[in-house]
């Protein structure tokens, strides 16, 4: 017990002292929010992986996930590191810089109302992000409380509390900036971690092997493959169908979540898109790709404290916490800190993400008129206490499992933005009443089927949301009127502008 709350004071204590070093980057509404659009390329890259992924995907989708598909779980972390992070980086990185620093935006709501020409949409899509956002961060602390109720066997409600109060202090203390250092070196901890995990959990069962040789001789229990040997070993695993819903979701989804397409807003510059991508990406490999691989051998480890008493249903968020209970105490600590850090940085870019949507995007010029920066300021910090009270208050009394709440949350978001985002920076055509739709259709579906429950699962709803929206966004753009010529060729000017760049970057023409 000393080991682990030695590791956790020095954490936070950390923590806290980044936020404090960071203040006076936090004195501008710029510098709050964006870190004053300079932020460099290990910084952002790892504040994108860490934001990405949290205690979600670590004890909730690693934990499901792993149980249902077996190894072949992998395949999700493969995803999130090859359409999730490089061609995030590829596809959005630099014309997301580009065009919101030509528009002057500082949030995604933001983006909406400059590139769209909208208010209307800006104040919708801040709604949207305010209360979408609540869920994802509830399913946050609902992960990692259960995991230090293992580790210290200390109630839930002090754990969710605890996070939060030192949450909130260094965001408020540091902003964007404070976020992004803790973000990197929450990053660091949770690479040693997980190789560390998981070369202790496999040698608990044999080595890689043997662990592999017991997994193949468990019958599939999915129904689509029931009784089939070797399912939870195969290449596809046993669904490869809700497989693919997975790996969309938990992929294509962080191109329209605010809080992740925010991190290319402050780039710094062309290096740091070049290197961030190749970060990036390689961090998702190793702790994605670890998650989910370390989940798919979750049936090794069962036992009758998975399952509910009542109903006999598998308590998925129990089944990560329970292979690692077997640990050493300093590999727990180890564990605690990490998934502590994962999703410490995650809350952070989440509550940071809300407030400056909200104090920006729909307060200022609209409720209140003519904010100051200092005003604006201190507007974003009571709204960062605001949403993390909100969001614990949620988090006590969660409604479902760990990955449902993440599922609902990424599914409207996603499904309402990726779409007219995505269109937007590349695309001209887009007009008004798509994006409209785009919104309506991501958090219609998403929203209704919470309700009637027309598809079974919450991600592949979220699967659903967001490829209606890729199709319905261009559909309705050639349809509805255009947006002025001379507005729409104004905003797209800003790629077009010449800059000098060395030749290891560009070969001259002949």
């Amino acid at each position: 017990m000393g080991t682990k709350l030695t590791l956790l004071i020095l954490f936070f204590s950390i923590m806290v002292g980044v936020g404090i070093y960071a203040r006076r980057h936090a004195r501008s509404v710029d510098g709050f929010v964006l870190g004053g659009r300079s932020v460099g390329p290990w910084l952002t890259a790892f504040a994108y992986g860490t934001s990405y992924f949290s205690a979600v995907v670590f004890v909730g989708y690693a934990g499901q996930f792993g149980w249902k598909y077996g190894i072949a779980s992998t395949w999700i972390g493969i995803g999130n590191a090859l359409i999730g992070s490089l061609l995030a980086w590829v596809v959005l990185g630099r014309r997301t810089k580009v065009m919101t620093q030509h528009l002057k935006s500082r949030t995604m709501p933001d983006f909406f109302g400059e590139r769209y020409g909208s208010n209307a949409l800006k104040i919708a899509a801040s709604v949207i992000v305010f209360v979408f956002l609540i869920p994802y961060t509830a399913s946050v602390y609902n992960g990692l409380s259960r995991l230090f109720g293992m580790a210290f066997g200390i109630p839930y409600e002090y754990c969710v509390i605890t996070m939060a109060v030192f949450t909130a202090v260094y965001v408020i203390l540091g902003g964007y900036m404070a976020t992004a250092i803790n973000d990197f070196i929450q990053g660091i901890i949770m690479l040693i971690g997980i190789v560390a995990v998981i070369v202790s959990v496999l040698s608990g069962q044999g080595g890689f092997l043997d662990a592999v040789q017991k997994l193949a001789q468990i019958p599939s229990d999915i129904p689509v493959s029931l009784g089939q040997p070797g399912a939870f070993t195969s290449f596809l695993g046993p669904d490869p169908v809700n497989l693919l819903g997975v790996v969309i979701l938990t992929s294509l989804g962080t191109w329209g979540l605010p809080q992740m397409v925010g991190k290319f807003y402050a780039i710094k510059d062309e290096k740091s898109i070049n290197t961030g991508a190749v970060i990036s990406t390689l961090f998702a490999i190793v702790i994605s790709g670890g998650c989910y691989f370390l989940g798919g051998f979750g049936r090794l480890f069962d036992n009758p404290e998975l399952y509910n008493t009542g109903t006999g249903a598998v308590i998925y968020d129990s089944i990560i916490p329970y292979m690692l209970s077997t640990l050493s105490d300093l590999l727990i600590g180890i564990v605690v800190v990490l998934v502590l850090s994962a999703s410490m940085s995650t809350l952070s870019a989440l509550v940071l993400t809300s407030s400056s949507t909200m104090t920006l995007d729909l307060l200022k010029d609209n409720i209140i008129k003519n904010m100051s920066e200092k005003k604006q300021i201190v507007t974003m910090q009571l709204f960062i206490i605001f949403f993390i009270v909100v969001s614990v208050v949620m988090a006590l009394d969660p409604p479902t499992f760990i990955a449902q709440l993440m599922g609902i949350s990424w599914g409207a978001l996603a499904g309402a933005f990726l779409a007219p985002f995505l269109y937007g920076l590349y695309w001209k055509r887009v007009t008004r009443a798509a994006v409209w739709a785009s919104f309506i259709v991501g958090v219609g579906i998403t929203v209704s089927n919470l309700f009637i429950g027309y598809i079974a699962s919450p991600i592949n709803a979220g699967a659903a949301a967001m490829i209606a929206g890729l199709v319905v966004v261009p559909v309705v753009s050639l349809v509805t009127p255009k947006q002025s010529k001379q507005k729409v060729d104004e905003i797209f000017s800003c790629y077009d502008e010449k800059v000098t760049i060395t030749k290891k970057r560009s070969l001259e023409e002949n």
